[in-house]
């Protein structure tokens, strides 16, 4: 689909070695979500993964392509939470124990995830930005192989076999809302689906208060923006100069849209109080996004939850 990478394919690639390791998650119906839209919706229950997150697809991906020699040299890598956590199961299925290098605002619930799975915390920076970069660095310093969160074609391959799910779950799949970071989860999904249901429209959603790769996009360059706290962690910081990312979106997104954090709190709410389900706020922030955004459509909306790794002290500032 990109000039860059072909990502239909990596995402066939990544789906023949990671399936394995990988659950096929729930397509639920979102009775709520179809009123306030006026067609059906589903919700894609990536809380449900291994590890609570869609990033396990994108770690096992990743890790299963690396050579002998690649994992015998040790693996690193750099996440707020859940990418870490997922390179940490990867690393389990091979013999690994990965370090991850995170910011020194990632969330407490994720980290003990980290290394409970057998992955080595290290500390570096105050975003995801600062903390890859130190990963990088260490990685040239001392050998070690690098896995991106987002930035490589197998990791984005990874993320895409949930658009590979959704085909397969969803008939008449007409729009889905994807949630917004470094925008690995996006580009995978967005290049498999684009390559076999074209019409269906991928409409990108990030939290207000750290839209770097909107804000981006609409510039036509990657910046360096900062970030304001957000209920949206997993896809709060900015996009490595280099990101591939950026390509691959400027192409295939049909649209983007923020969310202000007000209506992040309230579909955390609602993910609880009427769906039954719990999700982290990016999670929410993507479930918000379709309900003040989506509109009547001839077949079925999807939401992605893209991870439900929500820690017991953030529930409490969000009820409070």
């Amino acid at each position: 689909m990109s000039a860059a990478i072909d990502v239909a394919a990596e995402v066939r690639a990544a789906e023949a070695r990671a399936r394995p390791y990988l659950l096929t998650t729930p397509a639920v119906p979102s009775l709520a979500l179809a009123a306030a839209v006026g067609s059906p919706v589903v919700l894609k229950c990536e809380n449900l993964q291994h590890t609570g997150s869609f990033k396990t697809r994108g770690a096992v991906s990743k890790v299963l392509s690396l050579t002998p020699d690649e994992l015998g040299r040790g693996v690193i890598t750099a996440s707020t939470g859940n990418h870490g956590a997922a390179v940490a199961y990867a690393g389990s299925i091979v013999g690994v124990a990965p370090i991850v290098v995170v910011p020194d605002n990632a969330n407490p619930s994720k980290l003990a995830a980290i290394e409970r799975l057998g992955g080595r915390i290290e500390v570096h920076g105050s975003d995801s930005v600062e903390s890859e970069l130190g990963a990088r660095r260490a990685a040239d310093d001392r050998g070690l192989t690098f896995v991106s969160p987002y930035n490589d074609a197998a990791v984005i391959g990874g993320q895409g076999t949930l658009g590979l799910e959704l085909l397969a779950q969803v008939d008449d799949l007409s729009a889905v809302y994807v949630a917004v970071g470094g925008g690995g989860l996006a580009s995978g999904v967005a290049g498999i689906l684009k390559s076999m249901a074209p019409a269906a429209r991928i409409i990108g959603c990030s939290p207000a208060n750290s839209a770097v790769m909107y804000h981006s996009l609409r510039a036509r360059e990657i910046l360096d923006l900062p970030s304001e706290p957000t209920l949206s962690d997993g896809t709060a910081g900015g996009v490595e100069p280099s990101a591939i990312t950026f390509d691959i979106l400027n192409e295939l997104l049909d649209d983007f849209v923020t969310v202000a954090e007000d209506d992040i709190r309230a579909a955390f709410l609602e993910l609880i109080e009427v769906e039954h389900l719990l999700a982290e706020g990016s999670a929410a922030m993507a479930y918000a996004a379709a309900k003040r955004h989506a509109r009547a459509v001839d077949g079925t909306t999807a939401v992605i939850l893209c991870g439900g790794n929500v820690g017991v002290e953030k529930l409490r500032q969000i009820l409070a």
